[in-house]
């Protein structure tokens, strides 16, 4: 009897062992912030960070699902365990290690001025920008930017890049700060980017405002998972996966900027 016990109580620990380690995975992303993340005309999230996400989980052998989430909540659905880990191109930065813990780059990072064509902008400090309308998305480091470099202009903040994007079309705002690469994408290959508007100045380095890059953010407590995720992502750097989901968005090697 004590052996039947015995074998029952090992069959349940093995049983419960593989349990969690069949269990779905949650990937939050904004789904508005193309190519990194976006949804399609069939419903369907995709992108650059999507893509990376799903390829960290096959490497370390877990299924996942992708989840949409505003950005303004982004953080708080991570704490409040709506998903395991944000993946939605997010610099790492002091202020947001005090919420959560981030894994090692997964891009690098730098912001960017884009303005209407012809505006003639070229001068960019408070003095030579007071009073003109700059546009940002909310609850990001390029907000946080704008309302550091240019207190005197009149600031506007959105919900996702594209509304700021839409303003800046519809002659709203004189100048905009956002996400080097999406910016870029947006003025060279959209229609309406394209036509109306230009990248502007040098791009923004400063580390204050870009971290030391663009993380995965996890639960503080989550070490396990940021380790094997650390790991997954030096494996895919190492066998080509990840050069082909980058050579998919773009033209040159994001992990590295060159």
């Amino acid at each position: 009897m004590r052996k039947l016990i015995l074998a029952l109580a090992l069959a349940g620990t093995a049983l419960s062992s593989s349990a969690v380690a069949a269990e779905k995975l949650k990937i939050g992303t904004e789904g508005a912030y193309p190519p990194f993340n976006f949804v399609d005309s069939s419903g369907k999230i995709g992108g650059f960070d999507v893509e990376i996400g799903l390829a960290l989980c096959e490497r370390m052998k877990v299924e996942c699902e992708v989840v949409a989430q505003d950005w303004d909540g982004i953080i708080p659905g991570l704490l409040a365990k709506k998903y395991d880990m944000i993946i939605a191109s997010m610099f790492i930065t002091e202020e947001r290690k005090k919420q959560v813990a981030f894994t090692n780059p997964y891009y690098l990072a730098a912001m960017t001025h884009a303005a209407p064509k012809g505006a003639g902008i070229s001068a960019f400090s408070n003095e030579a920008l007071q009073g003109k309308v700059i546009g940002a998305q909310s609850g990001t480091t390029q907000a946080d930017y704008i309302a550091a470099v240019y207190p005197d202009a009149e600031i506007k903040l959105y919900p996702t890049q594209d509304e700021a994007n839409l303003d800046m079309v519809n002659g709203r705002l004189d100048l905009q700060v956002g996400d080097m690469l999406p910016l870029l994408d947006w003025v060279t290959k959209n229609d309406d980017g394209k036509g109306c508007c230009e990248l502007v100045g040098e791009p923004i380095t400063e580390k204050k405002f870009v971290g030391d890059g663009v993380g995965i953010a996890v639960r503080q407590e989550d070490n396990e998972m940021r380790e094997k995720l650390n790991k997954a992502l030096d494996e895919i750097r190492a066998d080509g996966t990840y050069k082909k989901i980058n050579d998919k968005y773009f033209t040159i090697d994001v992990y590295t900027m060159k």
